[in-house]
Formats: structure tokens, C-alpha cells, sequence
């Protein structure tokens, strides 16, 4: 496994171009899959520009982000769901990011808004799927007159994102030395995710507690992110080396980040990188504005992670059990919605408590 280099505090993510895989020609094509190996075995994150994604969705979604994040308290609050159910809003303080890896930190300081695979759409990628009800549970959507815009907006971009999300899987195959289409028969009936991030305080507060976490660290836990987010600080990665470093988006690029499910996939020989956000803040210690959009891209629910062809080798044990990706959802979900630890994340979680240590935490 390679080493990610930071710079200044600032990791270097490398940015790649997919219009070359678009559009061009074999070699192109090769290009694009090994610049996408080399990153997804030093950083686990990559910018991703000539994504084809219009300027006017991103516009669209910042703009329905801004519109509901502004209603009341008591209108967002009507829509949180049960933990178990991966929909609706979470309000500030209500959710521990650390404890899916279980490890116990305060609240996270943000408030969002997830919606889902809608199983009766007649329309999309998994129109006329067998969608089982539990793993796609019905999205909850504010009310038009209070959020008008708000649902297409948001549709739009989740097709958008998905869209790219499917492709980079064809990337990541050819990357890997697997035929384009390996990945599809495992996310035919992805349980992909759009969850909408505001950096926000409980109506009182005015400054952030320095003990707080605008996002505690975590793993992604599906295949792949697709990351859209305000170009302010506050996105930081954990290194090879165990420091952390600041991620800011360039302008116009995507940032992408691989999930456990390629981590374990690949026996470790892709990076599911621990990543965390510190609450973005003036100099007083109050908020600012920081927005964000994470795409998750998961894979079937009953689709089984298991070590990859040639990701192990001949005569060596695999580093994981294999697992489905339902099962191994549902525990990360426990720990971070639930609050309930997750027993399952011993390596992700002694290179969080490794770092903690080096930092003096």
C-alpha cells in the first residue's frame, strides 16, 4: 500500500479527468483506470473533473439545501425517522459518526436530510427492480409549499451523481484487472443514499464547543462517495501516516472517496480512508457556512464482500470475513444513528484510536 503525501496541511488528492474515459480512446481509457489505482491505493480520495454533471444541478441542490436547512426546528423535526431507517432529517447533536467504528466521542454538530433509492419509482436505474421495502424504505419529502423545488432539485442531482457513481464502478473494475461490467451484478439494486450535511448548533447555542466534532471520524461504508461540498475548510483525511489533512474541493471537481465494501474487497489494497470535519469556525468560535452533499453508492444489500480475484495472495488468509453489504451497513448504522458501538471495525477503529494518540487526544 502506498503512502499518501501531505503538503503544507494539505493532503495532496489527486485530481483526475474522466472525460478521458468518456470520450477517448483506448489508451485513454487505460490512463484514467491507472490513475484512478494509484489513488485509490495512496489516499482513497480523488477529484474527479469532466464528471459531465451540469453546473446547474449543483446550483439547483445548494439552492434546496439552503431552503429546507432554513425552515423552523419544529417543521424539519416532523421528518426524522427511527434510526434503523436511513431517511428523513437528523437534527444537530443527534448522531455519533465515531461509534460505527466504535469508538465514543461527543454529538456531531450536524444537522441533515437523507433520501434514498425510491423502490416505486417508475423511472431510473431500478425501475422495474424488485426493490424489497426494508432496504428501501419510502423517502420523507417537506412540504412543496413550504420548500418549493426542494424534491426535483434534489432528484435531479441524486440522478446526476448516481450516474457517475455507476461509472466510476467500471473505472474501478478495469483498474482492478476485471471485465468493465464485474461490479454491476453486486449493484443492480444498490441501497444508494444522498445525504444532504448543514454544519449548524440547537437553537440557543451560538458558539461550538471545542470537544465537539462537526463530523466525527468515520469510514464511508458502501463502494463509493460522490462528494459535493462548499469550498470552505474543514474536510479533513487521515494519512498513512496517522496526521491529519485539510481536503478542500478544487473548483468545478467532485471529490470521490472509496467505502469499506472496496477496502474489503480488495483486502486492504484500496484505501476506505478515515476522513472527519472539524466544525467550520470564525475566529469567536462561531459557525460559518459549510454545506455538503455525500452520494453513496452501496452496492445490493445481499451482495457479498468477499477478497477480490489476485487482491490476495496464494497461500495467505484474507484480511476480513466476508460479509454481506446489508449486514455490514446495518452495524455502522447502529453505532452512528443508534449510538450503539460497532463491534465490527477493529481496524478501522485502532487506526482512529492510533491517530487520536499520535495527536496527543
Amino acid at each position: 500500500m502506498g503512502e499518501a503525501q501531505g503538503t503544507g496541511g494539505a493532503l495532496d488528492v489527486p485530481v483526475i479527468d474522466l472525460s478521458g474515459w468518456r470520450y477517448g480512446t483506448a489508451e485513454d481509457r487505460a490512463a484514467v483506470a491507472t490513475a484512478v489505482d494509484e489513488a485509490a491505493r495512496t489516499v482513497g480520495f480523488m477529484q474527479i473533473t469532466g464528471h459531465g454533471i451540469p453546473e446547474s444541478a449543483a446550483a439547483g441542490l445548494a439552492a434546496a439545501m439552503d431552503a429546507f436547512f432554513g425552515l423552523p426546528p419544529a417543521a424539519k423535526r416532523a421528518l426524522c425517522a427511527p434510526p434503523e431507517i436511513n431517511r428523513g432529517y437528523t437534527p444537530p447533536k443527534a448522531e455519533k459518526l465515531s461509534l460505527s467504528l466504535g469508538v465514543a466521542s461527543p454529538e456531531d454538530l450536524f444537522e441533515a436530510f437523507n433520501v434514498g433509492v425510491d423502490a416505486g419509482a417508475p423511472h431510473g436505474p431500478y425501475a422495474g427492480a424488485a426493490l424489497p421495502a426494508e432496504h428501501f424504505p419510502a423517502n420523507l419529502w417537506p412540504d412543496p409549499a413550504a420548500v418549493p423545488g426542494f424534491r426535483a432539485a434534489v432528484e435531479e442531482w441524486f440522478a446526476q451523481a448516481g450516474a457517475l457513481a455507476r461509472r466510476l464502478t467500471e473505472v474501478f473494475a478495469v483498474a482492478l484487472g476485471l471485465e468493465e461490467g464485474y461490479f454491476a451484478p453486486y449493484t443492480h439494486r444498490s441501497v444508494d443514499v444522498l445525504r444532504m450535511n448543514n454544519y449548524a448548533l440547537p437553537p440557543g447555542e451560538t458558539v461550538v464547543d471545542k470537544r465537539q466534532m462537526g463530523m466525527g471520524a468515520h469510514t464511508d461504508y458502501g463502494i463509493v462517495t460522490v462528494l459535493w461540498a462548499d469550498r470552505v475548510p474543514g474536510l479533513q483525511i487521515l494519512a498513512t501516516d496517522g496526521t491529519w489533512h485539510d481536503v478542500v474541493p478544487a473548483e468545478g471537481a467532485v471529490l470521490v472517496n472509496l467505502g469499506d465494501a472496496l477496502a474489503r474487497w480488495t483486502d486492504d489494497r484500496w484505501r476506505s480512508t478515515l476522513h472527519r470535519v472539524l466544525p467550520p469556525t470564525d475566529a469567536d468560535g462561531r459557525l460559518v457556512r459549510r454545506r455538503s452533499a455525500a452520494y453513496f453508492h452501496d452496492g445490493n444489500h445481499d451482495a457479498v464482500i468477499s477478497a477480490l480475484p489476485g487482491c490476495v495472495e496464494p497461500g495467505a488468509r484474507p484480511l476480513y470475513e466476508p460479509v454481506t453489504i446489508g449486514e455490514h451497513i446495518a452495524a455502522k448504522l447502529a453505532g452512528s444513528r443508534a449510538l450503539r458501538p460497532n463491534e465490527d471495525a477493529a481496524r478501522e477503529a485502532a487506526r482512529l484510536r492510533s491517530a487520536s494518540e499520535s495527536a496527543g487526544a
